[in-house]
């Protein structure tokens, strides 16, 4: 919590002391008690965080559907933020915890903005690609089409773009498999939701982004998924490393480190729930609420692309795998390596998930 103190002409004996009682109740809430915000009637510290519509959001909203959150003494607000919106609100103060994929985090830190990781909340890259149903039909493509074989289809397509990031993801798929991505005819547009549009209208032939959108699209008959992280060995959790990330500013943690120890635990208790029973259907019922207009067999399936663990402390290992992915993408500013500051185990509870 910050407060600036703003004195304009004289004030009277009694408002200037009121001012300094409160600025003093303030800094002792920061020091002592961890709180991360303010508290409720009922004795819940306050905390705000920052998260999608992506299926590897969905650690936060199980945590505070299970009551993991207010059983370790958090009322949580959620603020929908994005990949270009969560870092400024987390920077700014209006949120402090944020979801992060591991690309947003590292451009943080690119720019010298004092985050840090303290907790992997998922594994892998649970991205598709998906085709329009006219393609799919015209190349002869069904969903039981190989990755390999739908690489060679997409040589001499139009493919949608809406981030740097997507794009040197799906050209590196393509090279992988022998298919030249410069001779793709690309269209960029600003979002996964334009370029859903685009693929309907058949402006372009496919797009790749995050679940649930190419599955949603596969479910509505209007495309088919050619390529995801159960096909495609890059992208599951084996090779690419950490999918998601609990980030909050250094300076807040400094502050308030019993509340994200707090913050912590009740996401492990989510994951380590997510990981035991992916396949049953209260979790789906969680997802369907939480992620309302997404049919529950798209959520079923992506639910399953994930990797959930038992416990979200990070390694040296993991990292490796993360910077590798990330950096063979090309799409950061500068080569990119994490050091001690960047990364912290302290507010993982021992043992593992419960």
């Amino acid at each position: 919590m910050r407060q600036h103190d703003t004195r304009r002409g004289l004030r009277t004996l009694a408002l200037a002391t009121a001012l300094v009682l409160g600025a003093g109740v303030t800094a002792a809430c920061g020091e002592s008690g961890g709180q991360g915000g303010q508290s409720t009637a009922g004795g819940l510290i306050q905390v705000t965080v920052g998260s999608g519509d992506n299926i590897m959001d969905l650690p936060m909203k199980v945590a505070e559907a299970k009551g993991y959150f207010s059983k370790h003494g958090l009322q949580v607000k959620f603020v929908s933020t994005n990949a270009s919106t969560g870092p400024a609100a987390l920077e700014s103060g209006s949120v402090h915890f944020l979801n992060s994929s591991p690309t947003g985090f590292l451009s943080a830190l690119a720019k010298g903005i004092p985050q840090v990781a303290i907790a992997a909340d998922g594994l892998g890259n649970p991205i598709a690609i998906v085709v329009s149903k006219k393609f799919a039909d015209a190349n002869k493509i069904t969903a039981e089409t190989t990755p390999e074989e739908a690489a060679k289809a997409l040589a001499t397509s139009t493919a949608g773009a809406s981030s740097a990031n997507t794009k040197a993801q799906a050209s590196q798929f393509l090279k992988a498999r022998g298919v030249d991505p410069t001779k793709v005819n690309w269209v960029q547009l600003p979002s996964p939701a334009a370029n859903k549009a685009s693929l309907n209208s058949g402006q372009i032939d496919w797009f790749m982004t995050g679940q649930p959108t190419p599955l949603s699209i596969q479910h509505a008959g209007e495309g088919i998924v050619v390529a995801d992280p159960l096909r495609v060995p890059e992208w599951s959790p084996e090779r690419a490393g950490y999918g998601e990330f609990v980030v909050a500013r250094k300076d807040y943690l400094d502050k308030n480190p019993e509340t994200a120890k707090k913050f912590v635990a009740a996401v492990q208790e989510a994951t380590a729930y997510m990981n035991a029973h992916v396949a049953d259907q209260e979790l789906l019922d969680i997802a369907t609420k939480a992620m309302e207009g997404i049919p529950a067999p798209v959520l079923q399936a992506g639910l399953k692309q994930v990797g959930w663990p038992t416990s979200v402390a990070m390694n040296d290992a993991e990292w490796k795998k993360t910077l590798d992915f990330i950096n063979g993408l090309g799409v950061l500013p500068q080569t990119m390596s994490v050091i001690a500051d960047n990364w912290s185990n302290a507010y993982v509870p021992s043992g593992g998930g419960s």
